[in-house]
């Protein structure tokens, strides 16, 4: 009976082990254990054009330390209010970026986050704050100098939210010499109807910096604003321009920027622009665009490859 007794004890001893040995295993697997890229946060570049410095975030890929190589880059915006450390702090996009690049789901890149302030990321209409004179002026030029890119239309991205969606668009748009891929998560697209609508004080408070004040109706659709509309800039600038960046747009089924979204997306598709257009169950929050960043990332990075 005794001996009996040990080889049940043994028996249950060993099946515990290969219980916690898997479980642990589990434990282990399911969390980080990618290799981890450096995140350097605080950083900061003079710029003559702003007059002030400008704080900025990059995401270095796992082997930069190690290698000699060069890299390409995706500029990555963020949203109206919030700053350099957003798509970090909520957006997650430096574990969703390890794990990709582990999988051989994107191609090891450096992403660059920069401050935009509230400044929607252009040249306001006195010419006072030029945030678009400093990011292609100072900025592009600063990373290329800094970092080991490989500073070429070719291997240059663009993606960002609301805010910086609008950004996205506006910089491949202005400027698609310099990129070779956008991809815009629930951007802040506007109809004319839109624009003429808004209510006073969000139009005072949020766009009369940057477009002029006290103006109503029909008189905000100035030469300005017309400049650094994406629906308008689509209709209007040359379509073989327009074709020579890849568009990734994406927005929400419950999202308030839905309207001007779906009007860029018919605005492309009938100037025959080839693009991708996503619309996904969720509105204009952080769990939308840190379950979408992935897909953007994957449709840049394929324009890296050759």
């Amino acid at each position: 009976m005794k001996r009996k007794f040990c080889l049940k004890t043994n028996g249950h001893f060993i099946i515990l082990i290969l219980w916690l040995l898997a479980f642990f295993g589990a434990e282990l697997r399911s969390q980080d254990v990618y290799p981890a890229g450096q995140v350097q946060e605080g950083l900061k570049v003079e710029s003559k054009i702003l007059g002030k410095e400008v704080r900025y975030t990059i995401y270095l890929p796992p082997d930069y330390q190690t290698s000699s190589r060069r890299y390409p880059v995706v500029y990555l915006l963020h949203g109206y209010t919030d700053n350099d450390t957003g798509w970090l702090q909520f957006g997650e996009v430096h574990l969703t970026v390890d794990r990709a690049i582990a999988e051989r789901e994107i191609p090891p890149m450096i992403i660059v986050m920069p401050d935009g302030g509230v400044s929607w990321y252009i040249n306001d209409y006195k010419g006072k704050v030029r945030y678009e004179d400093f990011f292609f002026q100072e900025f592009i030029p600063h990373i290329d100098a800094t970092y080991r890119t490989r500073p070429m239309k070719e291997f240059r991205g663009i993606a960002g939210l609301s805010m910086g969606g609008w950004g996205t668009l506006i910089y491949a748009l202005r400027h698609p010499k310099m990129f070779a891929a956008a991809a815009a998560f629930s951007a802040a697209v506007w109809t004319d109807e839109e624009v003429m609508v808004t209510d006073e004080k969000v139009y005072e408070r949020i766009f009369a910096p940057l477009f002029g004040p006290g103006l109503k109706g029909k008189d905000r659709l100035t030469a300005h604003f017309r400049s650094y509309n994406p629906l308008e800039l689509v209709k209007t600038l040359p379509v073989e321009k327009i074709k020579t960046v890849r568009f990734y747009l994406d927005c929400g089924d419950d999202d308030f920027l839905y309207k001007g979204n779906a009007a860029l997306h018919v605005a492309l598709r009938d100037r025959k622009v080839p693009h991708e257009f996503r619309v996904r169950d969720g509105g204009h929050t952080w769990s939308y665009w840190r379950t979408g960043i992935l897909e953007g990332l994957k449709f840049i990075g394929e324009s890296f490859h050759r």
